[in-house]
């Protein structure tokens, strides 16, 4: 069997910069994004270049207002001078080179991390980094001291990242991806909907496919990111909201004028027994106060003596109507 040699570090750096400014240019199409997709896929040193090149390249992108969906670049954005672009990244070339700061890596194992309903777990990772598992979740990660990749597939995750530049850890949920800048994060994938919400440090999240605009947001502690609809949303967190959502990690769920069909759903979550609501109109009530994730029966005590709602239960199943 012949070993295909790894590419050069300048070699892959040079390429990476050569994308970046051909991705630039105002008449790149989806062959060029499929080509630069098929480079990135032949060796982790190509993504690694291309992710640490990007940052110096675009982080001036960042959106400069929250609340609003991505905005198409104003012409004079696009037309900023891709000479001088190209100028600086092939200077971070020549750094990288110089202190050796790209790696090549053997193909890594890939491991698999689930967690049943109502399942909690705590995976320490080989280069030091944690993730936290919430309920009903499925990550596969392919973590060696010189390449950390992972994927969640479905649910819940906390990201406690132990910084290394020269070998960032990349997340991925669907098709959007979350680069550490040195980080704690938490990652959210349900059906149809995607949270990303940043804590400590600095992320990058963008679309492995390329559609996003601008191409990367570089997040900062306080920023959360939801992709649904088709439509990506950054709004900014207080430190209290970002806590309530990180409740579970206590096996809490705390709702704030939640509605009621909201708070139903997040117990589903946690339990093998459903609860459904039975009735538009007070599927829309707000309920407030913290609760144990895996107490259905507190819930339900609420709808019945709070709310004076009917309760009834069979077969696993409690039904809240008028």
């Amino acid at each position: 069997m012949t070993n295909i040699p790894a590419p050069r570090a300048n070699e892959a750096e040079t390429a990476a910069a050569a994308w970046l400014e051909r991705r630039a240019c105002a008449n790149w199409d989806p062959a060029e994004q499929a080509a630069l997709e098929e480079w990135l896929a032949q060796s982790p040193a190509h993504e690694i270049a291309f992710l640490r090149l990007e940052a110096a390249w675009s982080y001036a992108d960042r959106l400069a207002v929250v609340r609003t969906p991505m905005r198409e670049p104003r012409k004079s954005e696009r037309q900023l001078s891709n000479s001088l672009k190209k100028a600086v990244a092939l200077v971070i070339v020549g750094l990288m080179a110089a202190s050796g700061g790209l790696y090549f890596a053997t193909q890594p194992h890939q491991t698999t991390y689930e967690t049943a309903i109502g399942g909690h777990r705590t995976i320490a990772l080989s280069d030091g980094s944690q993730v936290e598992l919430n309920t009903d979740t499925m990550l596969r990660a392919e973590v060696t001291a010189n390449y950390r990749k992972l994927w969640l597939d479905r649910g819940e995750a906390f990201f406690q990242v132990k910084h290394d530049a020269a070998h960032p850890f990349t997340v991925v949920a669907g098709n959007h991806r979350v680069t550490d800048l040195g980080t704690k994060f938490l990652v959210r994938r349900d059906a149809g909907r995607l949270e990303v919400s940043l804590l400590q440090g600095k992320a990058r999240f963008d679309a492995l496919e390329g559609k996003m605009k601008p191409a990367a947001l570089y997040l900062v502690p306080g920023d959360r990111v939801t992709v649904a609809n088709g439509r990506i949303e950054l709004v900014r967190q207080a430190p209290q909201m970002q806590q309530r959502d990180l409740a579970w990690r206590r096996g809490l769920l705390v709702f704030d004028r939640t509605t009621l069909a909201d708070a139903a759903k997040e117990f589903n979550r946690y339990n093998r027994g459903k609860i459904v609501i039975d009735d538009p109109v007070i599927a829309r009530t707000p309920i407030g106060g913290t609760f144990r994730a895996d107490n259905i029966s507190s819930f339900v005590s609420v709808a019945q003596d709070v709310f004076g709602l009917h309760v009834v239960t069979k077969d696993g199943v409690t039904v809240i109507s008028r």
